[in-house]
């Protein structure tokens, strides 16, 4: 099989696949939700077919729920010119870790890659966001502290318009692409939902032992609380595919 380039010019990527899909029931009874399929292939093809279109060569796939389906669905990635690695919650824990312990866990594979040990994506396989761009030149700006991403951000996290599940908001997000708490921000300062896609460094997830659940929010908050969150708005379409009706929609405009 062909391998992908050695020095890829963007950085890897940590798609996370590992949750139960409980309001996806009963469809995720038998099927995890990422493998469930939006408009003829399953959701996490999109993204993965959107990584290689973009020039990432390294992704690591996170499983624990059905763990054993992502392999023989998904393979090493090398019909889609990537090399994909799997970081099994379920078969060494014994479950998913959460957000941030799966990035924790995952980090030693992100870090083999190319670029991998100072920055990466981090995207949720549960989202439909069929026009997003991994931006290659933003990514490498970032990982490098370049122009508009200050070295000392933990993280850049993409902000979609508030949907109708979420009419409030997770943050909020000023001119100056900074992301306040959306409770603490000034007056005025819009408000976003955060897309699950973003851009990450190590250090976000420092203090969580590999193999330990934790959850991401809190090390959001922190970041925040320091001044070291940035954010961009996305306005394209966007899914939180998170109900059999969400998911008969996106279908039914096949």
């Amino acid at each position: 099989m062909s391998q992908p380039p050695a020095t890829p010019r963007n950085l890897p990527a940590l798609i996370l696949a590992a949750g139960r899909g409980e309001r996806m029931r009963p469809l995720t009874d038998t099927c995890p939700k990422p493998l469930l399929a939006v408009q003829g292939k399953p959701l996490i093809v999109w993204h993965l077919e959107a990584l290689a279109r973009d020039g990432v060569r390294d992704v690591v796939i996170n499983t624990a729920y059905l763990e054993e389906q992502f392999e023989p669905a998904l393979g090493d990635g090398s019909r889609w010119g990537l090399r994909i690695r799997y970081s099994h919650e379920g078969r060494d824990h014994g479950g998913a870790l959460e957000t941030a312990g799966g990035i924790a866990k995952a980090l030693p594979l992100l870090a083999a890659a190319p670029g991998g040990g100072r920055a990466f994506w981090v995207l949720a396989g549960d989202v439909f966001v069929p026009g997003f761009h991994f931006d290659a030149d933003v990514a490498q700006a970032f990982a490098a502290g370049d122009g508009a991403h200050s070295a000392q951000d933990l993280a850049r996290l993409w902000l979609v318009p508030n949907p109708e599940h979420v009419p409030q908001g997770d943050f909020a997000l000023d001119a100056e692409g900074r992301i306040h708490h959306k409770d603490l921000a000034p007056v005025g300062t819009p408000t976003g939902t955060y897309s699950t896609i973003g851009l990450y460094r190590p250090g976000m997830v420092d203090g969580i032992v590999p193999g330990q659940a934790a959850p991401l929010r809190p090390c959001l908050n922190r970041a925040i609380d320091s001044g070291r969150l940035g954010g961009t708005l996305h306005t394209g379409a966007w899914t939180d595919v998170g109900t059999p009706q969400r998911l008969a929609k996106l279908n039914g405009a096949a």
